[in-house]
């Protein structure tokens, strides 16, 4: 995909502007950095003595660590149902 594929959408996260640039759909980034400025928000209301760097820091690793589980949530689930579509396979 050419640069002039992409998407140019401007955000507003934790009171700063940015403008991401990918393939994305202009509504999807921005429910993206909804979220992002939302959890920043959230752990800033916890500790509010954190500066945007460490604020920053800190809602990548909740978010990695919140994907993580989701992933690994995912995976028991798909294990799950291929181990029931097998034993209904055998019944």
């Amino acid at each position: 995909m050419s640069q002039s594929d992409k998407t140019r959408t401007t955000v507003d996260i934790y009171g700063r502007s940015y403008t991401i640039v990918g393939e994305e759909k202009a509504h999807h980034v921005r429910m993206v950095a909804s979220l992002v400025d939302q959890k920043m928000r959230e752990i800033h209301e916890s500790n509010k003595s954190l500066d945007t760097n460490k604020l920053a820091v800190l809602t990548a690793v909740n978010t990695m660590n919140d994907y993580l589980k989701l992933r690994d949530d995912y995976a028991e689930l798909l294990s799950s149902i291929k181990q029931k579509e097998e034993q209904e396979k055998h019944d």
